[in-house]
């Protein structure tokens, strides 16, 4: 059995839990808003066509805000083409997934969803194949309260009062090759200025992001962060990052390290914004939006993946990298949750791309059910949870080495602490292949109370470490009790089956 012992202290905290870390992602992309979230017919859709048990579900999950449209559409998008009569809106090619887009779901269908699911909208604009104008004219049509030419338009179209939108992406992944209108770090730093004063001009209160690299494996990786920054340090709060995790190869072991990747990544741009600050003798900090983050199994050769569909007839919402996850996937996704919280003191935001469908946490069949994955139980957990003060953990683990990442720790985790409720939240995961973890908390400061929730997602009995729900089996993987967690004092201990996620909920009193 391995051993881990974890050391927190009441005075040691990161930050405030950030509400918008549990984001997600709806891009027109396969399958994800056609009978993914609107699919009007549908026995369980409502009068506009939205999937009720598509939105009972993203309510479950607990996603705070959505970034839309894209992604990598949103590089050849006109948001005009959304707004209006859906009989009048045109047909487009969608060069960025090679398919169809017919524009019968749009900005006001996407803001009417987002208001019954309870969400915050991050509207993403154009900054691929259009610029200035196009993104301070989305603005006015957006915010402005009226007697302008797009702010009546947006009345005449049936939304009187302004969509309130307040946080923006300036682009998608404009470092990238494949991009429509992909740009050289100067390039789009200087336009990314322009449209962030012109769209402020409109709305003083806005936020906005703007775009880091793609990934951390970029060959412009850091001078792009830096060359954007040096552009746009006092028009943005915020650089977004994205990272995509897969098992290569059966290297279980690494695979599952991913978060040990994610934590460097987000040093390293914390070190290179905070470079630029001191360059430029800038007051405030550049926080980071981790916008698109998830596991992805990429295989260019499947019928579902973009580089396969590219050489097929154009096709309306055809399925896309419809990933169906297994056990092993969710430990990791708990870890990048894990991960993002021990950041939380500048990474504010962050979106599991996508939500629905398209590597996603939810299925859902045309004319049939939804379900969840394994990886829906560790976000909807920890958003539901995670709440209060993010603690400062102090981790002593048994380690294993990994071919990718070196040395990681088996033993992983992140806690929170809510003074107001008087509750502490474990999450936890044991990495470990076969063997169990025994887990030893000592919480200095507090005296534990009742263990109110121990719960874990492990293999199931008789099953191996790819188990995962399917329409036939929705629920074959879920949320199991914990048994024998044990809290007395400033101690809790507990046992973490192998290759498991877990949470921990107790209430706690100051000492």
């Amino acid at each position: 059995m391995s051993r881990a012992r974890i050391s927190i202290d009441r005075d040691f905290t990161i930050s405030e839990v950030p509400r918008r870390l549990f984001g997600s992602f709806v891009e027109h992309m396969g399958r994800c808003v056609y009978t993914g979230i609107y699919e009007p017919g549908h026995p369980e859709a409502d009068e506009q066509g939205f999937r009720k048990d598509v939105l009972a579900l993203t309510q479950e999950l607990g996603a705070t805000v959505i970034r839309y449209p894209g992604g990598n559409f949103v590089s050849g998008y006109n948001w005009e083409d959304g707004i209006g009569p859906v009989a009048d809106r045109p047909r487009r090619l969608d060069g960025a997934w090679h398919t169809v887009e017919n524009n019968a779901f749009g900005l006001h269908e996407f803001v009417d969803w987002s208001k019954k699911a309870g969400t915050e909208i991050m509207e993403a604009i154009n900054l691929g194949t259009r610029g200035v104008e196009a993104a301070r004219e989305i603005v006015e049509y957006a915010n402005h309260p009226g007697g302008t030419y797009w702010s009546d338009l947006r009345a005449k179209n049936g939304h009187k009062e302004p969509f309130d939108i307040k946080l923006w992406c300036l682009g998608n992944e404009m470092d990238g090759p494949w991009q429509i209108g992909h740009k050289t770090a100067h390039e789009y730093g200087r336009l990314a200025q322009e449209a962030a004063k012109a769209m402020r001009l409109v709305d003083p209160t806005l936020e906005l992001v703007a775009c880091g690299s793609s990934n951390s494996g970029m060959p412009t990786f850091g001078e792009w962060e830096r060359t954007v920054l040096t552009h746009t340090y006092e028009e943005v709060d915020y650089l977004s990052l994205h990272a995509y995790y897969q098992e290569q190869e059966g290297d279980a072991e690494s695979f599952l390290a991913s978060a040990v990747d994610m934590d460097h990544f987000i040093e390293a741009v914390v070190a290179t914004a905070d470079a630029v600050r001191a360059k430029g003798r800038h007051k405030k900090h550049i926080n980071l939006s981790f916008d698109e983050w998830n596991v992805w199994y990429s295989r260019p050769g499947d019928p579902d993946s973009p580089e396969y569909l590219a050489t097929q007839p154009w096709q309306q919402h055809p399925r896309v990298i419809e990933d169906k996850y297994n056990v092993t996937d969710a430990v990791v996704v708990g870890t990048l949750l894990n991960s993002l919280l021990r950041h939380s003191d500048r990474v504010k935001i962050a979106n599991q791309a996508q939500l629905v469908n398209v590597i996603a946490p939810i299925l859902a069949e045309p004319n049939g059910p939804a379900w969840r994955q394994t990886i829906f139980h560790p976000f909807a957990l920890m958003a539901s949870l995670a709440k209060g003060q993010v603690m400062r953990t102090e981790i002593l683990s048994d380690t294993v080495e990994t071919s990718r990442f070196g040395a990681a720790d088996l033993v992983d985790a992140s806690i929170t602490w809510d003074e107001e409720s008087g509750k502490m939240a474990l999450f936890l995961a044991n990495r470990g292949l076969e063997e169990a973890a025994q887990v030893q908390v000592r919480l200095g400061g507090f005296d534990a109370g009742e263990v109110t929730k121990a719960e874990v997602l492990h293999v199931p009995s008789g099953l191996d470490r790819f188990a995962k729900n399917t329409l036939e089996l929705p629920r074959q993987v879920g949320m199991r009790p914990l048994d024998g967690v044990a809290a007395a004092g400033d101690q809790l201990t507990l046992t973490l089956p192998a290759l498991s996620w877990a949470v921990v909920e107790l209430s706690v009193a100051k000492k």
